[in-house]
């Protein structure tokens, strides 16, 4: 849970800034003001444009994450007349004024001689991100390594003519994070840029397991010694993962797959499916020290390698339809925290921010930024401000929007 205790009049603000605080802001403001500068030097001066104040780069953010909660397709359409347009924060800032501030909006103005890392523009941001999320929350022994859903929204994509989807760009990364999977709260993110620039550079990638094992290393780094459960899909389980994993203090559970994972080491006669019909429930088990193989049967052959559970411990799966069907505790452990983890798919990735914009330091950016506030509004839910206040997901976004563009007292009203 959280390791501070936040006040009953906290604000959603609080909570956000807990994440991205007002020096990393300034920052924001010296980064733009400095790469206006220098585009000007080199293109010719802009007499339209004034340095950026950090009353206005708040705004700024305000208007972008307003965009999270309304789902307007563009954060100009707030100053169209049409039906995503918002009088009410709209006079706040001129929408040439907004324009201005996203065309030189940087994190980092220039690259320095040093840096070969190719997410160095957002690369301090993620940074000061990370060691917010470290710092405010402590998470739970059971955790998720997954990709989050960001899809964009599906209402868009039917609505987008051909041409739309065709000019609409892939993305050229993909986003991992570990996630304490008793609330949700994202407590790591790990971006993998795409290395081949064909259109099925991602997909290729999702078949390569050193990746996935890289990324799992990268997430799992500052995990080491805390006796953590780590639970996996098919594309990082794997058994040499695993055991490297345990001599760090680090114990997994992970679905294995034939065709998606490095089934490297494990028996071939527990990766073959058996022809002998079996009933819901039946499992094998194969053991090698700690490390157990576990194939399951329901209606279909599912197969799990753990080190965190005893294979001989039994749990049950709950159907409605079929009642309880017998399996091990380690099946029954892994179903229950992937499906908390759909609900919080569900619930949360709709509030991610839909501006698109080309450049893929700026699509991580915003990415980073709905995750920011998706983990503050779960420690505003776990604290005591959360009795005083009861706000929703949306209530939350629209209360820090306001709060952003300085329309409301930050204390909350009672």
């Amino acid at each position: 849970g959280p390791t501070r205790k936040m006040p009953l009049t906290a604000s959603a603000m609080d909570f956000f800034q807990l994440f991205v605080p007002d020096n990393v802001l300034k920052n924001m403001v010296v980064q733009t003001n400095m790469y206006a500068k220098k585009y000007q030097e080199r293109f010719g001066s802009d007499d339209a444009w004034i340095d950026v104040t950090l009353t206005e780069m708040k705004a700024f953010l305000g208007y972008m994450i307003s965009t999270s909660i309304h789902h307007c397709e563009s954060v100009l359409s707030i100053w169209s007349s049409g039906f995503y347009s918002n009088k009410s924060i709209a006079l706040i800032m001129t929408q040439s004024r907004f324009e201005k501030i996203l065309k030189y909006f940087h994190i980092v103005a220039f690259r320095s001689s040093q840096t070969t890392h190719s997410l160095y523009k957002i690369q301090p941001f993620l940074d000061s991100l990370q060691n917010g999320f470290d710092s405010a929350f402590k998470p739970s022994q059971a955790q998720v390594l997954h990709e989050p859903l960001i899809d964009e929204d599906p209402v868009f994509i039917a609505t987008c003519t051909e041409r739309e989807l065709r000019k609409r760009k892939k993305r050229k990364f993909s986003l991992w994070v570990r996630q304490c999977s008793s609330t949700g709260f994202i407590c790591q993110i790990y971006v993998h840029l795409k290395e081949g620039s064909g259109a099925d550079g991602l997909d290729a990638l999702k078949n390569k397991p050193q990746l996935h094992s890289m990324v799992a290393k990268s997430l799992c780094q500052n995990a080491s010694g805390k006796n953590y459960i780590i639970f996996t899909g098919p594309s990082i389980t794997s058994l040499n993962l695993f055991e490297e994993f345990e001599k760090q203090g680090i114990y997994c559970c992970g679905l294995l797959s034939t065709r998606k994972s490095d089934c490297t080491g494990l028996p071939p006669s527990m990766l073959n499916n058996s022809e002998t019909p079996q009933s819901r429930g039946q499992y094998r088990i194969r053991m090698k020290g700690n490390m157990s193989l576990i194939c399951w049967y329901n209606k279909g052959h599912f197969r799990f390698l753990t080190n965190a559970y005893s294979p001989v411990q039994q749990g049950v799966i709950i159907k409605r339809k079929s009642g309880e069907i017998p399996c091990p505790l380690a099946v029954e452990a892994f179903a229950a925290h992937l499906s908390y983890i759909c609900k919080y798919d569900d619930k949360y990735s709709k509030y991610f921010i839909s501006h698109k914009p080309n450049k893929t330091w700026q699509q991580v950016f915003w990415f980073a930024i709905s995750i920011a506030i998706n983990n503050a509004y779960i420690l505003y839910k776990m604290s005591e401000a959360y009795h005083v206040t009861r706000y929703s997901r949306a209530q939350f976004g629209e209360r820090l929007v306001k709060e952003l563009l300085g329309l409301e007292d930050t204390s909350p009203s009672h």
